[in-house]
C-alpha cells in the first residue's frame, strides 16, 4: 500500500527531524521508512519511499515540497528555451541515494516480498513543471499542448529519457517491480491522452525487464488505452467497480486496486463490507493485487490497515478452500 508508512507514529517521529527530501537523501533512513509499513502490516511488498519529482532535480529544476500543497517549482517551464536547458542525467549522478536505499531494502527484505520501485508518469510530472504547483484544471498544460506541441513533445522526450534510465537503474539496484504513477492523467480526454502521453508512457514501461504496473486516477475513460500503452498490471482507482475496470483493461492484464482510501477513516463494518465487495468483484481471478485506489491517507488509523491486511489474507484463503 503506497504511502502506508505516513500513518505510523514511528514515521511521524522521523519527519520531525527530516524533510521528505532529507529522508530520501539518507539511504539508511529512506530504507527504514520504506520497511516500516512492511513490518507493521505484513504486506507482500515494499513500495520504495521516494517522491516522483526527485529525478527532475538532476535535470536542473528547483523543486520545493510545500506541506499541504505539494511540489512547487521556482521557475515553471513556458517555452522551448526552458526545455532546452534541462539535462538528462544518469541516476547514479542525480539520485545515487535512492539507488542505495533500494539495495538496502532488497538486502533486508525477505525474498518472497517484492521491492516496488516507481517513477512519476510523464503527464503528471510535466504538469507540475508547467503549472508550477498542483492543479485541477491543468489549463497551462493544455494551452501548451495545443498551442506549442513541439515544446510539449520536446519536454516529454527529456522526461521519458530521464525516467527510462531511472527505472532501469532501480531494477539494477534490486527493484523487482516498477510502477508508473501518472496520478493526474485522468484530466485528459482519450484523444489527448493517445496523442500527447501514451507513446511516452509506453517507452518507460517497456524500458525494464521486470513486471510493471501502470496507474492513474480518474482514468475510467482511459483504461483500455493505458493497457495498450503498457503495464502487466493496470491500477484502478476507487471510482470504477473493479469488475468493470478489469473488463475495460482486458483479460491479458492483471489489475491492482481498488478500495477507496477514505473508507478506512470510517467504522470497521464499512471497511469490511467495501473490502469484500472488491474481492467479490475480483472473483478469485489470477492477476488481482488487492490495494487501495490511491495512497494511504495520513490520518488513517494504522490498526485499521493491519486489520485490512488480515481480512484480505483470510478471505483469500477462504476462497481457495
Amino acid at each position: 500500500m503506497r504511502q502506508a508508512g505516513r500513518s505510523l507514529p514511528e514515521y511521524r517521529e522521523l519527519r520531525k527531524r527530516y524533510t521528505l527530501f532529507d529522508v530520501c537523501r539518507r539511504p539508511e533512513v529512506c530504507a527504514e521508512v520504506t520497511l516500516q509499513p512492511v513490518r507493521a502490516h505484513g504486506v507482500d511488498g515494499a513500495v520504495m519511499f521516494a517522491d516522483i519529482m526527485l529525478p527532475v532535480l538532476g535535470m536542473g529544476v528547483d523543486v520545493e515540497l510545500v506541506e499541504n500543497v505539494g511540489p512547487v517549482i521556482e521557475r515553471p517551464l513556458e517555452r522551448m528555451a526552458d526545455v532546452e536547458r534541462l539535462r538528462v542525467p544518469t541516476s547514479e549522478e542525480a539520485v545515487p541515494f535512492i539507488l542505495e536505499a533500494v539495495r538496502l531494502v532488497r538486502e533486508e527484505l525477505e525474498p518472497e516480498r517484492a521491492v516496488i520501485g516507481f517513477c512519476g508518469g510523464p503527464f503528471t510530472v510535466a504538469g507540475y513543471l508547467i503549472e508550477g504547483r498542483p492543479s485541477r484544471e491543468f489549463l497551462k498544460v493544455k494551452t501548451l499542448m495545443y498551442s506549442e506541441p513541439t515544446v510539449w513533445h520536446a519536454l516529454m522526450e527529456k522526461l521519458t529519457a530521464t525516467f527510462c534510465e531511472y527505472v532501469a537503474a532501480k531494477v539494477a539496484a534490486g527493484a523487482d517491480v516498477i510502477q508508473v504513477f501518472d496520478s493526474w492523467v485522468g484530466a485528459l480526454s482519450l484523444a489527448d491522452y493517445e496523442e500527447f502521453v501514451a507513446p511516452y508512457s509506453a517507452r518507460i514501461l517497456a524500458s525494464v525487464d521486470v513486471p510493471t504496473i501502470h496507474f492513474g486516477t480518474g482514468t475510467a475513460t482511459l483504461l483500455s488505452a493505458m493497457a495498450e500503452a503498457g503495464g502487466d498490471v493496470i491500477g484502478l482507482d476507487w471510482r470504477i467497480p473493479l469488475d468493470r475496470g478489469w473488463a475495460e483493461v482486458g483479460d491479458d492484464h492483471g489489475v491492482q486496486g481498488n478500495l477507496d482510501p477514505a473508507v478506512l477513516l470510517g467504522p470497521w463494518e464499512r471497511v469490511e463490507t467495501a473490502t469484500r465487495d472488491v474481492l467479490n468483484r475480483a472473483a478469485g481471478r489470477r492477476g488481482h493485487i488487492f490495494n487501495l485506489g490511491h495512497g494511504v491517507l495520513p490520518q488513517t488509523d494504522p490498526a485499521n490497515l493491519g486489520r485490512l491486511v488480515e481480512l484480505v489474507a483470510d478471505a483469500t484463503v477462504e476462497a481457495r478452500v
